[in-house]
């Protein structure tokens, strides 16, 4: 889908889960409230939780566990920060049916029921300042795009009723700064940590790296290698092979911005 480009950034997690509440942000949300930890979400029936948690715990690299709903049905999520409502604070969300995406959606509260569990998992989106402050160029934040997401043919572990294979998001780099943002990504194992393979994106199954499965396409230059790093996508391609009756993820790209600082989660 093609993201709004909004001028807006915002400092603080609060002030923006306040604007995409009221309707008056949409765009995805690289490059906002600089500092704090930015999450992808899976909502599944309670029958279905058990078996996801588990995925989740088989496969830390694309799918590494933040924060955990209390209870079934319950939509506020203090864990992750102040009034955090898991209905109306993401810029947008998709609703799936037996595996098949149905329709995407700003507001979830008319799909929302008791028996919802709601996960929420790590981000790239959150090393991105790490990156920044070492002085890398971030290209989908630069060129104001969502970040360019691909399937792969790097298997997960199964787990329950959940298998498929991982898709990853990708960042190009002149060798040199790829190397920094390998030793700078393995500080943040819970958003991700290193990457998963750069080069030839062939090799893991991308045939055309100018065409990504989600997100946008930016510009690698002639001196750089794309960088592949597991991606919190990976569990809408387990779903779709799962075929749950009912899930809820977020669209790829539109997170949920938590008040967690990503000190919290860097390992120094």
């Amino acid at each position: 889908m093609d993201f709004q480009r909004m001028p807006s950034h915002f400092a603080s997690p609060y002030a923006l889960r306040q604007a995409i509440r009221a309707g008056d942000f949409a765009a995805n949300t690289s490059g906002q409230a600089p500092g704090f930890v930015q999450c992808n979400l899976a909502i599944l029936p309670r029958d279905w939780a058990m078996d996801f948690l588990q995925f989740c715990q088989a496969n830390p690299k694309p799918c590494p566990l933040v924060a955990v709903s209390d209870q079934p049905g319950n939509p506020l999520l203090a864990a992750a920060g102040e009034d955090v409502d898991i209905r109306t604070d993401l810029p947008r969300y998709r609703i799936w049916q037996n595996g098949a995406l149905t329709e995407e959606v700003s507001d979830i509260s008319a799909h929302w029921r008791d028996d919802l569990v709601t996960f929420l998992i790590g981000c790239s989106f959150s090393f991105e300042e790490a990156l920044v402050a070492d002085g890398l160029e971030i290209r989908n934040v630069s060129e104001g795009v969502n970040v360019p997401m691909y399937n792969t043919n790097l298997a997960c572990t199964p787990a329950g009723r959940f298998h498929g294979n991982m898709v990853v998001s990708m960042r190009p780099f002149v060798p040199r700064d790829a190397i920094r943002m390998i030793q700078i990504c393995s500080r943040f194992p819970s958003v991700h940590g290193a990457p998963v393979h750069f080069g030839d994106p062939q090799a893991i199954g991308i045939n055309n790296i100018d065409t990504p499965d989600y997100g946008d396409a930016v510009t690698i230059k002639p001196d750089e290698v794309p960088v592949f790093t597991a991606c919190g996508v990976t569990p809408q391609a387990a779903i779709m092979q799962a075929k749950p009756d009912f899930c809820i993820t977020h669209s790829p790209g539109c997170m949920l911005v938590t008040d967690i600082p990503n000190s919290k989660l860097a390992i120094l």
